[in-house]
């Protein structure tokens, strides 16, 4: 990413990260920084978490976390995202919502914060004249059978999630069109790293697996573990935001991309890889045997993504397979949820 990174530097701008102290928001505003960057972020902690932001700080350094400002707040009120966007030459949208389980259980916050939050951020983009780089969701695709996934083919929703994701592709297209504002939109294809929550029922399945491991836990796998999904390290993700943010190419605006490595690893595939990879760390750690539950509902079997629009358009290059990712991301796991850390963690939540 030389040739990016080198850009960036370039020129100081000012940027908005919505969902900052998330999992994702958070890379990308320790991207930011150590890139010279002026960066506004913008979160109500309903799914984040101050312990990210302390992270980052503690990452980059006094003097880089002085070019962050931080504000409290929800994208649900207009004013908020108003006063977030004063200045901005780009936001990078990534609060939200997520699980397909909590949007079954309750649509109306699901909608709220991916919907009408969505549109209020559009809205306050537009008027700062700012591009929109956006969390779009390869739930998208649905019910469509076709292996790999293609961007323009995408079939029926599964979830209240998935539908308001699509309608974030669709507010994009018709906010380009009518109001001349630039936008990308990112389908993320189950997307994992340091910093992405363990806790409650709509964890993502590494990082609530990575802990159960290393407490002695069995690890829970919806359905008969065949189940294959395309896990991408959040370093391609961080990666494709800021080529999106940067690209000139009018081609490559008002699009939609899938952001993924264009691989397939099953759920019985992926336990044997990060038991392997503790116990290259922790010799003597016991990894239990799995658990197989029910499938969930509003899951699809599998998934996979053709990145080779996002690698034509937007000079997207993977730098982490999963297994490089997995390597990349364990010790972070074994410093968070390892023995020992289990009072401190406790005592920072």
């Amino acid at each position: 990413m030389t040739a990016l990174e080198d850009a960036i530097r370039a020129r100081r701008r000012r940027w908005l990260v919505t969902g900052a102290a998330g999992f994702i928001g958070s890379h990308l505003l320790e991207a930011l920084l150590r890139l010279g960057q002026e960066v506004v972020g913008l979160d109500n902690f309903a799914t984040g978490h101050r312990r990210n932001l302390d992270e980052v700080r503690a990452a980059v350094g006094e003097a880089a976390w002085a070019r962050h400002r931080f504000i409290e707040g929800d994208i649900v009120d207009p004013v908020t995202c108003r006063a977030a966007c004063e200045g901005v030459e780009i936001v990078l949208h990534e609060a939200a919502l997520g699980s397909v389980p909590r949007s079954i259980e309750n649509p109306l916050a699901t909608h709220a914060a991916n919907a009408t939050g969505f549109v209020n951020m559009l809205v306050a983009a537009r008027d700062a004249g700012a591009r929109f780089v956006y969390a779009a969701s390869s739930s998208t695709y649905g019910d469509h059978p076709a292996l790999p996934k293609i961007e323009n083919l995408i079939g029926r929703p599964l979830s209240p999630y998935a539908a308001t994701k699509y309608l974030n592709e669709l507010y994009g297209e018709v906010f380009a069109r009518c109001y001349g504002i630039q936008t990308v939109g990112l389908r993320y294809f189950n997307v994992f790293g340091a910093r992405q929550d363990p806790e409650g029922p709509y964890a993502a399945v590494i990082p609530r697996w990575a802990r159960a491991m290393l407490r002695g836990e069995a690890c829970t796998i919806n359905g008969d573990g065949e189940t294959s999904r395309d896990f991408c390290y959040v370093a391609n993700a961080v990666q494709v935001n800021l080529r999106a943010a940067l690209i000139d190419d009018p081609d490559a605006l008002n699009q939609v991309y899938n952001v993924a490595v264009g691989g397939r690893t099953t759920l019985n595939e992926l336990h044997a890889w990060m038991g392997e990879l503790l116990r290259e760390r922790q010799p003597h750690l016991r990894v239990a045997a799995p658990v197989y539950a029910s499938f969930r509902a509003g899951d699809v079997r599998h998934s996979q993504a053709d990145i080779g629009k996002a690698q034509r358009l937007l000079g997207y290059a993977p730098t982490h397979d999963v297994r490089a990712g997995l390597a990349d991301a364990m010790d972070w796991y074994v410093r968070r949820f390892g023995p020992g850390e289990n009072a401190r963690v406790a005592a920072s939540i």
